[in-house]
């Protein structure tokens, strides 16, 4: 008569081995889950900075359409820290002109962020040149009557400006300092400076035509 046989089970050696193989299996699937997630959180990251970006740079070119040249103002003026525009307000059928500005100074995080001031709308030139002057006072972080009016924008490292004159790009300059054109420039060239590390870096330059301008196309 034959004994019957004896189921057999794993050695401890086909235990380990199967613990191992189970282990890192999921090492590389977690791994795999960390890369998905940080590249969703980097997407995530670069599309709100391009969203922010297209709405500053909207906002940016509705403040140059629609600025105007008006008698005794100035239309546009840049000292190489605040760039100050004379605009109309967004309803045509309301005369009433805003003043606006932008400039580059730190945040409450400290980090520098590009702002944007607008003042309270007004009819007179004498509120055009208390604007005009509260808008500088704005930039240099000393009028504290003008706050409430800005907007911090996006993080910013530095930023210039070119204007398109006689068929040529020119160095943007202060109307008041060297008594230069203060007329509307054919074209606004503006040279962002992305700092690094954020979603985006590097430089931008966007070129803005005055809609009624007259230039070649090149």
């Amino acid at each position: 008569m034959r004994r019957a046989a004896c189921p057999r089970g794993f050695t401890l050696i086909e235990l380990m081995v199967a613990i191992a193989v189970m282990a890192l299996l999921a090492l590389i699937s977690w791994r795999g889950l960390d890369g998905m997630s940080r590249a969703q959180t980097q997407n995530r990251e670069r599309g709100d900075a391009v969203l922010t970006l297209q709405t500053t740079l909207s906002q940016w070119t509705a403040d140059l359409d629609a600025t105007i040249a008006l008698a005794q103002t100035q239309a546009i003026d840049w000292d190489g820290r605040v760039l100050r525009l004379t605009r109309r307000g967004p309803d045509l059928t309301q005369p009433v002109v805003y003043v606006v500005a932008w400039t580059l100074r730190p945040g409450a995080d400290g980090q520098l962020r590009w702002y944007r001031w607008q003042s309270a709308p007004f009819v007179s030139r004498g509120e055009w040149r208390q604007a005009w002057d509260r808008a500088t006072s704005w930039a240099q972080d000393g009028g504290s009557d003008a706050r409430g009016a800005d907007t911090p924008l996006m993080p910013l490292q530095g930023w210039q400006l070119a204007y398109f004159r006689d068929n040529g790009w020119g160095p943007a300059v202060s109307a008041e300092s060297l008594g230069a054109d203060t007329a509307m420039p054919d074209g606004v060239r503006l040279v962002l400076d992305l700092p690094p590390g954020q979603a985006l870096a590097g430089l931008l330059t966007r070129d803005w035509i005055r809609p009624t301008a007259n230039v070649p196309k090149s």
